[in-house]
């Protein structure tokens, strides 16, 4: 597509509690008051799954797409879409739903685990996919669906991600990014196409799965007159947009997010020949850039179960209380393992913990010991990381559980040891997936730098206090999950 010099780009973000509709101009800059977003919560079972309705979830997609172009005036130049990794879906062959959206964080395949460990090489699964073999992934979920719902997997046609399913329903295309398929362990992440041995092992004909394609590789579609003609690009994973919506895409910036999860990642064009360390995970953004990170189930989740089920403080309503606190001075040691564990053990059944309570024990203070296990979570990942790539100098911090709360900046900066630097950008994701619009459509590069607001430096003293903490909460770790 040739470049314009003026227009607009449509920019959806997709998330596992809200999605939204924004629209950017060829700066990657907001268009004021183009904003529509829908709320909705995933469906948590007692046996620890976690599920969304892909019909009602496309009918809130397209409703806040309705709003979003309602008075665009510009021409529409692309679509982007940033969507969650790691759902699964199974659809039949005219593409209707026959399964339900099964979320990353749905953890019924654990009992999968011995018998993939058994039959495949984890390490060499690792290196050629960047995933482990765990119940976040594919394989997991696709031998436990097999054993338990037989006659309801072989109904099944394809197995998708959302982000193909709403393609597939207003474009008509059955492809699949790079970036949405490295997300699954099932793909290559070297050369970019389906990984043998696991697809072997599972029974899985490639053309069960999506038809592989670019992002400049998009379709059309005619739901909206405004958006007829209109490239739209498949979705891609929503760590990778918000590297790049925040100006962290290349290995000199790490991101570092805190929102209902967490995750400190970098991208970067790797050469051909390149390794994965062990304790990381590695995805694609497209076919020339990865994303290699690490992640936790438990981030701002943690503080808001913290609320509303044992009542304590909030942090936000209590920062003053929390920031007072002494670093490390409440004697607790916490696992932030609620959700399980992804990075760096990725425990098949990992359970939180506090452990050190007494009956002085502050409601501030049990907040402030779950930032201080989280913000230690990441000291580690941010260590591999710093193996991995000795040139990141620096740390932004995006998502709006850290982002607003000063008290847990200084807490992560002072756990790193380094400083973190506040991203000015309140939605990265969204406007990754802008830039990457942009991008495909052959506009101009917008700017890409990483805009700050605020610096948080480490106290030498308090860093020394976490790397004691820190060796605490691994003892525990190694006593209980291990």
């Amino acid at each position: 597509m040739s470049p314009s010099s003026d227009g607009v780009v449509l920019a959806l973000d997709v998330g596992t509690s809200s999605c939204r509709a924004s629209l950017y101009d060829l700066q990657a800059r907001p268009v004021g008051g183009r904003v529509a977003q829908i709320q909705y919560s995933p469906r948590i079972t007692p046996e620890g799954g976690a599920e969304l309705d892909p019909e009602t979830l496309f009918n809130n997609l397209c409703a806040v797409v309705d709003q979003a172009v309602r008075s665009v005036r510009e021409p529409v130049l692309a679509v982007g879409a940033s969507t969650f990794w790691h759902s699964l879906l199974g659809v039949d062959a005219s593409g209707a739903p026959v399964t339900p959206l099964f979320l990353w964080l749905d953890g019924r395949a654990r009992g999968e685990m011995a018998g993939l460990r058994e039959q495949l090489d984890e390490r060499e699964v690792h290196a050629r996919t960047g995933c482990v073999l765990h119940w976040t992934y594919w394989p997991a979920r696709l031998r436990w669906l097999r054993r338990t719902e037989p006659d309801l997997f072989r109904r099944v046609d394809r197995w998708i991600s959302f982000g193909e399913f709403f393609q597939q329903r207003l474009t008509g295309a059955t492809t699949v990014s790079r970036s949405m398929a490295s997300g699954t362990g099932l793909l290559d992440v070297h050369t970019g196409e389906w990984y043998a041995p696991v697809l072997d092992l599972l029974g899985l004909d490639p053309r069960q799965l999506g038809k592989l394609a670019a992002l400049n590789d998009g379709s059309t579609t005619s739901r909206w007159p405004t958006l007829k003609r209109v490239l739209w690009l498949p979705a891609v994973g929503d760590g990778a947009c918000s590297n790049v919506g925040a100006g962290c895409a290349s290995p000199e910036h790490l991101a570092l997010m805190v929102g209902t999860s967490g995750a400190e990642r970098a991208v970067w064009s790797p050469p051909a020949d390149f390794c994965i360390p062990w304790g990381l995970w590695c995805y694609r953004v497209d076919e020339q850039r990865v994303v290699m990170g690490g992640a936790l189930n438990d981030g701002g989740s943690l503080v808001d179960w913290l609320g509303h089920t044992l009542r304590v403080a909030d942090v936000h309503r209590a920062e003053d209380e929390v920031a007072d606190l002494e670093p490390d001075s409440h004697g607790l040691t916490v696992l932030p393992l609620w959700g399980g564990e992804r990075n760096p053990g990725w425990a098949d059944d990992a359970r939180g913990a506090i452990v050190g309570l007494r009956l002085s024990t502050s409601p501030a203070a049990i907040v402030r010991a779950c930032l201080e296990a989280v913000a230690l979570r990441f000291a580690t990942i941010d260590g591999l990381l710093g193996q991995a790539l000795p040139n990141a100098n620096e740390v932004i911090a995006t998502g709006g559980a850290l982002l607003h709360s000063k008290t847990w900046m200084q807490i992560m900066a002072d756990a790193l040891g380094r400083p973190l630097l506040a991203s000015a950008e309140a939605e990265a994701s969204s406007r990754g997936a802008a830039v990457l619009a942009l991008e495909a459509a052959g506009a101009a590069p917008p700017n890409t730098e990483p805009v700050i607001t605020a610096r948080f430096e480490p106290v030498a003293e308090h860093t020394e206090q976490y790397r004691a903490a820190a060796e605490r909460q691994r003892r525990l770790y190694d006593a209980l999950v291990r």
